[in-house]
Order: structure tokens, then C-alpha cells, then sequence
């Protein structure tokens, strides 16, 4: 089965396909900044470097003369970050959890459990993650560097579990309301939230 090109028919395919071409090229050109803007890509972060529903993320930078200090300033930013998502996160499962305990009875059971995950917080802080880390070094020869560092959701959730479970034996009203499924539930809907 062949194909039978006249000259003319030939150089209208030909221009078809470099048209077709060009169109394709200058529709994957970036578009230009805004005059007298330049965009600034910043190392360790993006949409890659955020949080998800499986993930709690932070990015951070530290600026020193000495490295190992400008280091230490973007974990310490870094873990800042994290724990305050967590402890955010770990508030509103303590709420919409506590709402399902008895009238009455929820407060003391709620701020309990709470006590308890953010025990599991900052335990699980030392546990972090790093995914990226960059070191530049600045024109007046300072040291920047860049750090993302992650928790997993479903880790800090286990720790909380875990905590939870080993304190119920002692704590008879804690033991009846506590329900795993329904605090994962609650859990999973707002580390969701998170990702938002």
C-alpha cells in the first residue's frame, strides 16, 4: 500500500508539517516575567515539597558565615514548621473526635487525648525526614541552605494510637469511648484537609 505524492501535494505536506512544528515549539516557550520581574526558583521547594494526605512537609533556609550553622538554622525552621502543622493537626482531631464522647464528659477525655498526641509530636519530630537539602554559597560568601524535610501521617498517627492504647488500661472512661476506626477516619479526613 503506497502513497503517490505529486510535487505540489509534497511541499504542502511538507509545509503543513513545519507549521505544525513551529506551532508546537512556540506553544511550549514559557511565558516571559512581567518587565522588571524575574522569577526567583527557590531550591527544596514546589508543589513536590508540600503537604499532602500522606504527608506533613515543611521547607526551610538558613543563612550564616558558617555552614554548619546556616544547616542548624534551616532544621531548626524546619522542625518549627512541622511541629506547628502537627500540633495544628493533631488540635482538630482532638476536637471532631472529642465531639463523638458523651455531653458532658467530653472535655476531660478530649484534653486528654490530646495531651497524649502531642506527646507523640514531639517525639516523632526527632524522627523527620530530610527530601532535599541544597547549600549555596552567597556572593558575600555567606552560607545558605535550603532543607524540605517530611513526616508520615500514618506514622504519627500509629504514635498516637500506640500511646493512646498503652494509657487506656489505666483509664477506665478512656478505654470505653476510645474507638481506633473513627479516630483514623477523623485522622485521614484531616491530614486531607492539610493538602488543601
Amino acid at each position: 500500500m503506497g502513497y503517490n505524492f505529486d510535487k505540489a501535494q509534497m511541499k504542502r505536506v511538507v509545509l503543513l508539517l513545519a507549521v505544525a512544528g513551529l506551532l508546537g515549539v512556540s506553544c511550549s516557550k514559557k511565558v516571559a516575567a512581567p518587565q522588571g520581574e524575574t522569577e526567583v526558583i527557590v531550591p527544596c521547594s514546589g508543589p513536590e515539597y508540600r503537604t499532602n494526605n500522606k504527608y506533613i512537609r515543611a521547607s526551610a533556609v538558613g543563612l550564616s558565615g558558617d555552614m554548619n550553622m546556616a544547616k542548624k538554622k534551616a532544621l531548626t525552621e524546619v522542625s518549627a514548621q512541622l511541629a506547628s502543622s502537627m500540633n495544628q493537626l493533631v488540635e482538630r482531631v482532638a476536637i471532631n473526635y472529642g465531639n463523638s464522647y458523651q455531653v458532658g464528659e467530653s472535655e476531660e477525655a478530649k484534653s486528654k487525648f490530646e495531651d497524649m498526641a502531642k506527646i507523640v509530636v514531639k517525639e516523632k519530630l526527632s524522627g523527620l525526614r530530610i527530601i532535599c537539602e541544597k547549600t549555596m554559597r552567597t556572593s558575600d560568601g555567606k552560607y545558605k541552605v535550603y532543607i524540605a524535610a517530611e513526616l508520615a501521617g500514618d506514622e504519627l498517627m500509629e504514635g498516637i494510637n500506640s500511646r493512646v492504647s498503652k494509657s487506656i488500661s489505666n483509664d477506665t472512661k478512656l478505654r470505653i469511648d476510645y474507638d481506633y476506626e473513627k479516630f483514623k477516619k477523623v485522622f485521614e479526613e484531616e491530614m486531607s484537609k492539610l493538602a488543601e
